[in-house]
């Protein structure tokens, strides 16, 4: 099987950004963003999604994080996007699969995650993922936080507050554009801004780690009735 890696170097005025991915990892991760909760959230994403994953950016976070999130977002999904190449023999869809389902059983190919659901203590998060060629972001259950000004105290208490109010969206948003895929994130209930992006980039996870893998029913088809992904 053909290795599924890339090697992405984005620069601009703003950062300079390095990502290599492998696909087809076991879940290790060397990130440096200069934002240590963005670094862990990318951490626990590789994890998740059983990829290896390496992201280095030098941003200018003198002016504020937004840059080097959004930025990290493109990288990566430009990434996918050329790791996944013509798309043959993927799911596509990252929604989980039945364990049970007896057309599976027969191929040997048993899979254990179940729906993109992720729990956070008191939040639940769910996302949807479709490697479909088409960009697009639904991100549901943050609207009330959207224009919320962050007090003083909550930016001093930790980085996840200024995440909660944007800057997470901003780094899917990137991601579904280069990654050119549909992608539906949804914050079912939930309090506390670190177990809410937690809970978020722990979904994302899952729902990857499902659309990536291969099916060996469809091995050397594309996964589309259109001919093209």
């Amino acid at each position: 099987m053909k290795a599924r890696q890339a090697k992405i170097s984005r620069k601009t005025n703003e950062t300079k950004i390095a990502v290599r991915l492998n696909l087809d990892g076991q879940g290790r991760a060397r990130i440096k963003t200069g934002i240590p909760f963005f670094d862990h959230m990318l951490t626990l994403f590789a994890k998740h999604a059983t990829v290896d994953l390496e992201l280095h950016c030098d941003g200018d976070l003198e002016v504020d994080a937004h840059h080097t999130v959004e930025d990290c977002g493109i990288a990566l999904g430009q990434a996918f996007a050329t790791a996944l190449g013509d798309k043959k023999g993927i799911r596509r869809y990252g929604f989980g699969f039945d364990p049970k389902n007896p057309a599976e059983s027969r191929t040997g190919f048993q899979p254990v995650t179940g729906e993109a659901f992720v729990p956070m203590d008191e939040c639940l998060a769910r996302c949807v993922v479709d490697f479909s060629g088409r960009p697009h972001l639904v991100w549901r259950g943050l609207d009330k936080f959207s224009q919320k000004k962050i007090s003083d105290a909550e930016r001093k208490q930790d980085a996840s507050s200024a995440f909660r109010f944007g800057l997470a969206r901003e780094f899917f948003q990137g991601f579904a554009n280069e990654a050119r895929c549909n992608l539906h994130l949804e914050l079912l209930y939930g309090d506390e801004p670190h177990h809410i992006v937690e809970a978020l980039f722990k979904a994302f996870a899952r729902a990857v780690d499902a659309a990536r893998r291969h099916d060996p029913r469809i091995a050397g088809q594309l996964p589309s009735t259109k001919g093209k992904l």
